[in-house]
């Protein structure tokens, strides 16, 4: 179940009741700055149920990394990060770090964007897998050298063992993904957190990507949190999205609602933007301006500068309203479509 909660407490439930896995309240990350801190990321609240797909959309600088980051446990060495993060009904926001590394090594897997800079690039990948396997599990050496091996079967690599003895470098863009997924599946994980895993790769490579990652997701009934920039993928692979813009949630709901009928002007913004294969049009929509930086943000509607929509209310910070179908942070949601 994904849940929205707004600034004054309102929640809007939004799926079928299911096991909630991950449960993020009032998260924010901050950067120390001198004696100032840099908000990055502010009071965004979501929450993924098993066997769930939820996208986490936005241009580059939203917030969507840094939002996945502080979920791991990862964030930025200066980063201060605040808010309750829940994972399978535990508060691990207040773990210490080696509990903390302990708990979501065994129960939260990670895709990364680039696996050749994920990957070490001077231990083999049996040496990878197997430590993780050995650390997480508790496994003997031959039980975790079999169970790399049954795991990069599973996700499509052949000569599994031949594979295990080699290095990153030796491997095509694809069959380094296959590797990254088969590590954050390898320890049973209940959530995967999938940061842009098709971004470096061609198109049909992306699309066979996705179906694994698909297939595993059904498979073994993940939670699963997409982070992409592609809203024609997150229609069609993800149950939820989430748009960002400059550290906020701007709107959240069923992925068809967003990508069909989006209230908030960005999220909209981002739609009008994507090619249109079926049409004439021959020149896109593009969203004037550019993401203010860290420390630029205005006080209130943080779109307003970029927006065509905003007035002398959006000097305000809107809180989030559900508009529709969806749940949107904004004075002016556009109107939605009626249906024919």
């Amino acid at each position: 179940m994904t849940v929205i909660t707004s600034n004054d407490g309102r929640t809007s439930q939004i799926s079928a009741r299911r096991k909630t896995v991950l449960e993020i309240e009032g998260l924010g990350v901050s950067l120390r700055n001198g004696r100032q801190l840099l908000p990055i990321v502010t009071d965004v609240s979501f929450s993924i149920a098993q066997g769930e797909a939820v996208a986490l959309v936005g241009e580059s600088g939203c917030g969507k990394s840094i939002t996945a980051s502080a979920i791991m446990g990862l964030p930025p060495d200066d980063a201060v990060v605040t808010g309750v993060i829940k994972l399978n009904g535990t508060v691990i926001s207040g773990l210490g770090p080696r509990e903390r590394r302990k708990f979501c090594g065994r129960h939260m897997g990670f895709i990364f964007q680039e696996p050749m800079t994920a990957l070490h690039p001077t231990l083999t990948i049996g040496r990878q897998m197997t430590d993780a396997l050995r650390h997480n599990l508790g496994l003997d050496r031959a039980e975790a050298v079999q169970r790399a091996a049954q795991l990069l079967d599973r996700v499509g690599i052949p000569r599994a063992h031949d594979i295990l003895k080699g290095y990153v470098h030796e491997l095509s863009g694809g069959m380094r993904q296959r590797v990254m997924i088969a590590l954050a599946i390898s320890c049973g994980p209940s959530l995967i957190i999938a940061d842009e895993p098709t971004t470096a790769l061609d198109v049909t490579i992306q699309a066979q990507v996705l179906d694994l990652l698909e297939d595993m997701r059904v498979e073994l009934d993940l939670a699963m949190l997409f982070i992409s920039h592609d809203l024609e993928v997150v229609g069609d692979f993800c149950d939820k999205t989430v748009v960002m813009y400059a550290g906020d949630l701007v709107e959240c709901g069923r992925s068809a609602d967003v990508v069909r009928d989006a209230a908030h002007p960005y999220a909209r913004g981002l739609i009008d933007a994507i090619p249109a294969h079926n049409e004439t049009r021959t020149r896109l929509t593009p969203i004037l301006g550019s993401v203010p930086p860290i420390g630029a943000w205005p006080a209130g509607c943080r779109f307003a500068p970029r927006c065509q929509r905003a007035d002398q209310q959006c000097e305000l910070r809107p809180s989030l309203t559900d508009v529709g179908a969806t749940t949107v942070r904004c004075w002016h949601p556009i109107a939605k479509k009626t249906s024919s």
